[in-house]
């Protein structure tokens, strides 16, 4: 257990260095304080209690460091809540798990000169990571068997070395969605032996009993994106690879967890297809069988749960709070446990002894390390790895709640002008969130492609809404906006933007609009069909042509299912009227358009369709596209983030502060330093 005196005065030593020496006056945040934030990833509690393994998120210095993703390291908390580096530097650690001992902790990575990414194990007492398991493939998921003597694997196999042959002689075609690999599912022995397991179809997660005779896993009929989101289905089987038993969860799935005793499997799922978010808690039968849901009348989405003994702790995300509770798995005794309105919980993880630990945010610092023990009424935090934010003064964040055009109240978060005076109206950037299948919760929301605390600082207010379609208030909520794209979901924005305006604060000619996925289609019809509402628009990852969308997408199935509801040769007239460049010709709003080249969810076509169509018209808005090499659906090196974060501002502050008319100049000033010789660019 967790000494909390010991744990507080370690997290108050942290800090000292604030409050040294004279303190120049706190500023705002700035977009470099963004780019250096850390935070905590994934967490795990030993099984007594005593220790958390974590993993920190480390973004690249672009001054010392070659470009590429954030780094992950493994640090550890120990009883006294003095947390401990082990592994650090340039690594990427995942996976985090304990022996039943809690003697070592164990991880996924891909060290030094590994072809793939291994199962390690590190001592608690420290010590070298040594490899527990290397397959030929990459490790995606593993579990420990009760005894510990074997280890099921989740193993993504290489290419044979027939078609590396080939490839090798320039034979480098693709063959479009036939050349998958299914997810294979291998026993490893500790004394080095290994066994494939027959599973028809490709495999996702695996859990081992506590009995030790059962497995469940989660199977797909394909290793494509679509049949990963819809598709993921639960089996029983042994160890041998006999199916004994099937729970036909419909739709999306989330994580599963077995009872002490074996005789229950929970999970986060869909109770139905249409559901576009898995967050129904739900047990079924351990030899497989009929679904209860446990929550039916849950005006939230569960995305975090464990066993906490006999009974099942969850995360539940409702409206802009969460909500840590507890129940039991015929569905009696629900309970919370901790609920704050300024806390928001990200992770969860429970030890055998019943101590939490969480990960959680807050408005005033990204994710940190909480604990929580039963009969206790507040958490203790426990690290902090942005000490330096102390010094940095951080704009006012609050909850507005407002009406639709029809009545809905709707809820969104607004974070304020530092040089906010009564009476003063000011410009206002809209951040609107992707999905639609997701929201905003009262915690940490500054990103480097929503910053909103670096805006602030700027003279900016920052408005995060969760429109119609949003999660976290339940599964009706959830669909309300389905078959319907454009609709009242996107009026939905403009009337947040309306009440900010009504109550004094917004400059309603000043107003600028952005988001990324779902929130760039937002971005791009508030600069079209809306182009009189916003004076400026910055466009990232997003969807312009719901036509070309579909046919173009790793998700087909999954936006018929649970977005559109229908196929374009069914309703060629929504798919039209839902598409921005369908008003393309009235568009005067100055749109700056961000893309992955390499987006396989929204392909980087939708940006340049949207480009060209605008660029072509008599009078065109000022428009430019922006396309980054190598990343995806939202950027991932450190580089092409400082460069959006850059570009993002300076388009704002261009078009809703300066003078606007021609665009600026398409150069930037990163303001670093010299890069260091480093070669690690992955």
């Amino acid at each position: 257990m967790f000494n909390r005196k010991n744990a507080w005065a370690a997290l108050v030593a942290a800090l000292c260095w604030v409050l040294m020496g004279s303190v120049a006056q706190a500023q705002g945040m700035t977009l470099a304080d963004i780019a250096k934030l850390q935070q905590v990833g994934q967490i795990a509690i030993s099984p007594d209690g005593s220790a958390i393994a974590y993993t920190r998120i480390v973004p690249r210095d672009l001054s010392v460091d070659a470009d590429g993703r954030s780094y992950s390291e493994l640090h550890v908390l120990n009883a006294d809540g003095e947390s401990r580096a082990f592994i650090t530097g340039k690594v990427n650690i995942g996976g985090l798990g304990w022996t039943q001992g809690g003697e070592m902790i164990t991880f996924l990575s891909r060290r030094d000169d590994d072809k793939y990414t291994r199962l390690y194990g590190i001592p608690l007492t420290g010590g070298e990571a040594r490899v527990l398991a290397e397959p030929e493939g990459n490790i995606r998921g593993y579990d420990f068997s009760p005894d510990e003597k074997q280890v099921a694997l989740v193993v993504a196999p290489p290419e044979s070395k027939e078609r590396q042959a080939e490839k090798d002689k320039g034979f480098s075609q693709i063959i479009f969605e036939e050349e998958w690999r299914a997810n294979q599912l291998w026993i490893h022995t500790l004394d080095d032996e290994s066994q494939m397991v027959a599973v028809d179809g490709s495999v996702q997660q695996v859990r081992w009993s506590p009995t030790g005779d059962r497995l469940a896993i989660a199977v797909t009929p394909r290793q494509l994106v679509d049949d990963t989101l819809m598709f993921q289905r639960i089996r029983i089987i042994t160890p041998e690879g006999d199916e004994i038993g099937r729970v036909n969860n419909p739709g999306k799935l989330g994580a599963m967890a077995w009872s002490p005793e074996g005789d229950v499997l929970a999970f986060i799922g869909t109770t139905v297809v249409r559901d576009p978010r898995e967050g129904r808690l739900m047990v079924a039968p351990g030899s497989g069988g009929d679904w209860t849901e446990l929550m039916p009348g849950l005006l939230g989405h569960v995305w975090h749960m464990a066993w906490r003994g006999d009974e099942i702790a969850f995360i539940s995300y409702e409206g802009v709070e969460t909500r840590l509770g507890q129940i039991r798995p015929d569905g009696s005794n629900e309970q919370t446990l901790m609920q704050l309105p300024d806390v928001v919980f990200e992770g969860l993880s429970v030890g055998d002894d019943g101590s939490i630990a969480l990960s959680a945010s807050t408005p005033e610092h990204p994710r940190e390390i909480y604990v929580w023990e039963s009969q206790q009424d507040e958490l203790e935090r426990l690290t902090d790895s942005n000490p330096w934010l102390g010094d940095v003064a951080m704009a006012r964040q609050t909850v507005v709640e407002y009406e639709a055009a029809d009545g809905l109240v709707l809820e969104g978060l607004l974070i304020w002008t530092h040089d906010y005076q009564e009476g003063q109206r000011y410009p206002l950037i809209l951040a609107v969130h992707g999905g639609p299948e997701s929201h905003y919760s009262n915690g940490w929301i500054t990103s480097y492609a929503l910053p909103g605390q670096a805006a602030a600082s700027e003279g900016y207010f920052m408005f995060y809404p969760n429109y119609r379609g949003s999660t976290g208030r339940g599964v009706d909520f959830t669909l309300s906006s389905q078959g319907r794209p454009a609709a009242e979901e996107f009026s939905d924005l403009v009337d947040g933007v309306d009440h900010l305006i009504n109550i004094g604060l917004v400059d309603g000619d000043r107003v600028g609009i952005t988001g990324g996925s779902y929130g760039g289609y937002a971005t791009a019809w508030g600069a079209t069909y809306y182009t009189d509402r916003f004076a400026a628009a910055v466009m990232n990852v997003g969807l312009s042509d719901k036509i070309a969308m579909l046919g173009t997408s790793d998700i087909a199935q999954e936006l018929y299912l649970v977005h559109y509801l229908t196929w374009p040769w069914e309703d060629w007239d929504l798919y039209r009227k839902a598409s921005p460049i369908y008003y393309a010709d009235q568009a005067q709003t100055p749109i700056l358009i961000m893309h992955g080249a390499a987006d396989p969810r929204v392909d980087p076509t939708q940006s340049r369709i949207l480009y060209r169509y605008l660029v072509l018209q008599d009078d065109p808005p000022p428009v430019r596209l922006v396309l980054y090499p190598g990343e995806g659906h939202g950027n991932q090196r450190a580089a092409s983030r400082w460069d959006y974060s850059l570009r993002l501002m300076r388009w704002m502050d261009h078009y809703l502060k300066g003078d606007g008319g021609e665009m600026p100049p398409y150069a930037l000033d990163y303001g670093l330093d010299e890069a260091g010789d480093d070669e690690d660019g992955e």
